[in-house]
């Protein structure tokens, strides 16, 4: 893992970064305070809250997250049974706190999601739920929609339930401290039996054909000093694939609930097509590291290497085969496509309703139809507006993102201006036709095609230190290491570019 921080200079990049940053806001036109009434709401909501009847305070709960996470959606409890195993997954009861119809279930709808600025996060719903009482923190009493999986000795689920009850999780884990539990063999039961389903439900997507796009992931931190940001790059932990193959299972048999009871919203994505298959074996033979088609591509993508430069460039490449995510909504008729693809199966979100819009409706609705009730009409009624409203929020999220992390590395490099660095080549400037080895037109900053507006040619390069990917002026080849200059950074338009060295 490697940690980069913009310190306080001569040139004051740093207030040129927080300045550029503020202005995000503003310029992607994000939500902003939330407003007063729904904040009433919600205080009013806290102060009447009630428990549900059902009491699994005796349960002892766990949560797993990011260190610095307050706004815990999941908590975890897993336990032997025979030969198999029980898997009770609590989610937060994020609908007990809105009341449909009023100003904080507009304002919900309005935002969509929690949107993750660098200068500090834009809640879905206000603190007073989110991080407080809505939140499954250590030690606080709260309710949740608990799911109640038996598994198989190998993982699979043999039956499932859905009921609304009281929790209490015992512990804060982090990913981190978890992992080190693990590999030190010092940790609980609970994680280790995590590590247990989680490899073997792991076996289970690999069976159904699944695929995960394992890239390393960068992610912008505020140094605790207050001296700027940082960016943050490492593939990520085993706990954290074992954890969420909990969450992927939650949300199978979410969809299998909709599906049976005709009635609910899918998370879809369609398989990629045969000339995206091609493109991307071709990708992988120039690359060095073929994929024969005898596999499928989800096992072959298990297979690849990040740390390897040319590994790295075919799981970029490897992105267009994930495209075409979205919600499918139905009624009374199940719908033709119920598939996502990446998964392998029919999928819904339903595991973090505080953070994302959907989740809400789809717990309660597959609460209903797990204890066979009536749908309550709010939800069901919602169900074709939310396609429409995710589809917004989603691409919102993706702008601030990519425009947040274009910030951070023009401000990290702003002062090396004219000087040379390592470089892989992440995505290279032949065939020059227009097109980049990722097949869709785009380099990392969002300029189109591999030509510059002056005819020359270009691609996109990733430097080491500091974690940079950019444009590269010149003939460059996918998967080869290259010396590059740093022509230009300019923090203001977010605008990084460097040329080849010859």
């Amino acid at each position: 893992m490697s940690h980069h921080r913009i310190a306080p200079n001569v040139d004051d990049s740093s207030d040129q970064l927080a300045e550029a940053l503020a202005a995000l806001r503003t310029e992607l036109e994000l939500p902003s305070a939330y407003p007063a009434e729904a904040v009433a709401e919600a205080q009013q909501a806290v102060e009447t809250h009630g428990l549900p009847e059902q009491d699994l305070r005796d349960i002892p709960f766990v949560t797993i997250d990011p260190a610095t996470s307050t706004d815990l959606d999941q908590a975890l409890f897993i336990d032997r049974a025979g030969e198999g195993y029980k898997v009770l997954y609590a989610i937060a009861d994020v609908p007990s706190f809105v009341a449909p119809g009023g100003a904080l279930d507009a304002e919900t709808r309005h935002r969509g999601q929690t949107f993750y600025a660098p200068d500090g996060r834009i809640p879905l719903h206000p603190e007073v739920i989110s991080e407080n009482a809505g939140s499954l923190l250590a030690g606080q009493d709260c309710g949740a929609f608990v799911w109640d999986f038996d598994l198989n000795a190998t993982a699979e689920v043999v039956s499932v339930g859905l009921s609304r009850a009281a929790v209490r999780s015992r512990a804060k884990l982090s990913y981190k401290g978890a992992q080190q539990q693990i590999d030190d063999n010092t940790a609980p039961p609970v994680l280790q039996l995590l590590k247990e389903v989680g490899l073997k439900r792991v076996e289970l997507e690999r069976q159904r054909g699944g695929a995960s796009l394992n890239m390393p992931e960068q992610e912008i931190v505020q140094a605790t000093d207050g001296g700027g940001y940082r960016i943050v790059a490492a593939p990520s932990l085993p706990v954290e694939d074992w954890n969420a193959q909990i969450s992927l299972m939650t949300g199978m048999a979410a969809a299998q609930l909709m599906l049976e009871g005709k009635v609910g919203i899918l998370r879809t994505m369609p398989a990629p097509d045969e000339r995206s298959l091609q493109h991307f074996k071709r990708q992988t033979t120039a690359l060095g590291k073929p994929w024969d088609g005898h596999v499928t591509y989800g096992e072959y993508l298990r297979t690849l290497d990040a740390s390897d430069p040319r590994q790295l460039a075919i799981l970029h490449s490897a992105g267009m085969l994930f495209r075409g995510a979205g919600y499918t909504p139905f009624d009374g008729e199940v719908p033709d496509t119920v598939i996502q693809a990446a998964i392998g199966a029919p999928y819904a979100h339903t595991t973090a309703p505080l953070r994302r819009l959907i989740d809400r409706f789809v717990l309660v609705i597959c609460e209903a139809l797990s204890n066979n009730r009536d749908i309550p009409g709010w939800a069901r009624e919602a169900l074709p507006s939310l396609p429409e409203i995710m589809a917004s929020s989603d691409q919102l999220a993706g702008r601030l993102e990519r425009a947040a992390l274009d910030t951070v590395e023009a401000a990290l490099v702003a002062n090396h201006v004219g000087q040379e660095f390592d470089a892989v080549v992440i995505s290279g400037s032949k065939p020059a036709n227009g097109n980049n080895a990722n097949g869709n037109g785009n380099n990392a900053n969002g300029s189109n095609g591999n030509r510059t507006n002056g005819g020359g040619p270009y691609g996109t390069v990733q430097i080491a230190e500091p974690a940079v990917t950019a444009r590269c002026d010149g003939e460059l080849e996918s998967g080869t290491k290259v010396r590059v200059r740093l022509v230009k950074a300019d923090i203001a338009s977010r605008e990084i570019r460097f040329e080849l060295m010859q």
